[in-house]
């Protein structure tokens, strides 16, 4: 390559993963095949039983999507009308959209200007909104872990256990990040993984799962997943869905899970040289007090969107790709206007820093093979425009 004509610089690299796997992608599928049991097949079993030996969490199952985890963990809990789910503003649409499908609502919370999580004092605030107001059952809180980075999962225990509120990790961005030297999916009642190929951990299609220290709690997401079938496939005993994982996807996650230790190394390492390079030019995230990020995203701050502008031009003219997470919070989306505005009926208090991120956040590429030299020329890039 010439110094004109620099190689591409990938946002989410699967390629190069991919050719240190090839092989044992290429074999493992093959016995998929072979078998024929492309439905729950013995590959989602042991699947099951590596991510509780990667995550410390007791029991896990396979999921069709991450979204489908979500609505599975909350249904086992009959959340559903009358119920309030607390949940914050800036994140992925998934976590909002569980809710309003099982007819409960959500109630969007401010997050943390600097870890991107919930708020915990905006989420007392709210919850002792719809306490006072009486139309609404507190019934569970979703904490996200937001672009790696673990919430606050000890003080959210605390207040569910003190209200008598379900506990949901969303941790579909952070699978592989610790807290307090524990990983996630440990924490909560329950925690959601997405396996979307983007993820830390991603299959080649849709996927995720449900971890949960609950025995009885796993046993009834196996039961939801298979249209709440029972100990045969014809008994029926409750209402499920079809949310099962695809056995080619989990043998494609038990070739790639064995790299993920290194992978999460290799992503701090990434994430330590953005930043020094960027020191001065942005703000630039940083993990959580007694916490190790999973950097599934790394976002930084600028001043206003119009600095976001010109950085995104900037980047876009050297061939480096880059993305906003998220243009709009959650309760300015047409979808979810009018829940916002109904779910607390004396007017809810405005989430000025959920409404500021989506004018300031810019995420920049990161994955486990991004040399220093490419840190250095987007750096060399962000520098250029500002």
């Amino acid at each position: 390559m010439t110094a004109e004509s620099p190689r591409p610089i990938a946002f989410f690299d699967m390629k190069a993963q991919q050719a240190l796997i090839r092989d044992q992608l290429d074999r493992r599928i093959a016995v998929v095949l072979e078998g024929g049991r492309f439905i729950q097949g013995p590959e989602v079993d042991e699947l099951e039983a590596e991510l509780c030996a990667f995550s410390g969490a007791k029991h896990a199952v396979g999921i069709s999507s991450g979204t489908d985890a979500l609505q599975i963990a909350m249904m086992a809990e009959g959340v559903g009308p009358g119920d309030a789910v607390f949940l914050p503003a800036f994140t992925y649409t998934a976590t909002a959209e569980v809710p309003l499908v099982l007819g409960a609502t959500p109630v969007f919370v401010d997050v943390d200007p600097v870890s991107f999580n919930i708020d915990l004092a905006d989420l007392e605030r709210r919850l002792a909104l719809v306490k006072a107001e009486g139309r609404l059952r507190p019934r569970a809180v979703v904490g996200v872990d937001l672009y790696g980075n673990p919430a606050d999962w000890p003080a959210i225990e605390a207040l569910c256990a003190r209200e008598g509120m379900f506990a949901l990790d969303d941790a579909a961005q952070a699978f592989g990040a610790t807290l307090n030297n524990r990983r996630l999916g440990t924490y909560a009642h329950a925690t959601a993984l997405s396996f979307y190929p983007t993820k830390t951990l991603g299959c080649y299609g849709d996927g995720g799962a449900l971890l949960t220290d609950d025995a009885d709690r796993a046993d009834l997401y196996r039961s939801l997943r298979t249209h709440g079938e029972g100990k045969t496939r014809y008994e029926v005993l409750r209402t499920g869905m079809n949310g099962r994982l695809d056995t080619i996807q989990a043998a494609i996650l038990l070739c790639k899970l064995p790299l993920l230790e290194d992978e999460l190394v290799a992503r701090n390492r990434t994430a330590a040289a953005y930043a020094k390079a960027l020191a001065g030019v942005v703000t630039a995230p940083t993990a959580v007090a007694g916490a190790t990020s999973a950097w599934g995203i790394y976002t930084v701050t600028l001043p206003d969107a119009d600095a976001r502008a010109r950085v995104q031009k900037a980047l876009s003219g050297r061939g480096i790709p880059s993305a906003i997470y998220y243009p709009r919070p959650l309760h300015h989306q047409p979808a979810y206007a009018t829940h916002h505005a109904g779910a607390i009926a004396t007017g809810a208090p405005p989430l000025p820093v959920s409404e500021a991120l989506c004018h300031q956040v810019l995420a920049l590429p990161m994955h486990p093979y991004l040399s220093e030299d490419d840190v250095g020329r987007i750096a060399e890039g962000i520098r250029a425009a500002l």
